[in-house]
């Protein structure tokens, strides 16, 4: 019994310093799929702490998000941010800055990954108001990175922030980088 519990932690061992060995690439083992979402949070995340210039929509940052959308300054840029995330990352969508767009039938998902869309409903307009991008999970929470929001996760914010929110104030969740699901 005690040989083969040796024998047992001599093969862990290797296998453990196998993977830290210096010359391998720890990204080559990813998918494409797992690439890709990382070039995407890549992306999101270095726009962390871009900041509105005068609070009302505006600056130079949020004004190309909302350009990519063809839409002007002054306009709610939540999804202008998440299209233009996308863009960057070589996706021709979403694109789009209306929210309830952003989570069609066949792009929606129960459990998702990083890198997926969330979707934050609000009583008082009766659709998804509200949208980020998901950079993971943990426990009953989710970790996010959101443009046009705050400390307090207010979408009429004035920032691309990180946020952790419940599991339960998220309505939808959407996954844009894999294939289209049948409704």
């Amino acid at each position: 019994m005690e040989t083969i519990r040796l024998l047992l932690g001599i093969i862990c061992i290797t296998v453990v310093c196998s993977s830290r060995l210096p010359d391998r690439n720890l990204l080559s083992n990813l998918s494409a799929e797992e690439k890709i979402r990382t070039e995407i949070l890549s992306i999101a995340l270095a726009e962390n702490g871009v900041r509105e210039q005068h609070g009302k929509n505006d600056g130079k940052r949020v004004e190309q998000y909302l350009k990519h959308i063809g839409l002007p300054k002054g306009h709610a840029w939540c999804g202008a941010y998440l299209s233009w995330v996308y863009s960057k990352a070589g996706f021709s969508k979403p694109r789009t800055g209306w929210t309830p767009a952003l989570f069609p039938v066949n792009r929606l998902v129960k459990k998702s990954m990083p890198a997926d869309l969330f979707g934050i409903y609000f009583p008082s307009l009766k659709r998804i108001a509200h949208a980020g991008i998901v950079v993971g999970l943990k426990s009953d929470w989710v970790l996010t990175i959101e443009g046009n929001t705050n400390v307090g996760g207010s979408r009429e914010g004035d920032g691309v922030c990180r946020k952790r929110r419940h599991l339960r104030s998220i309505a939808k969740f959407a996954n844009w980088i894999g294939k289209e699901r049948s409704p």
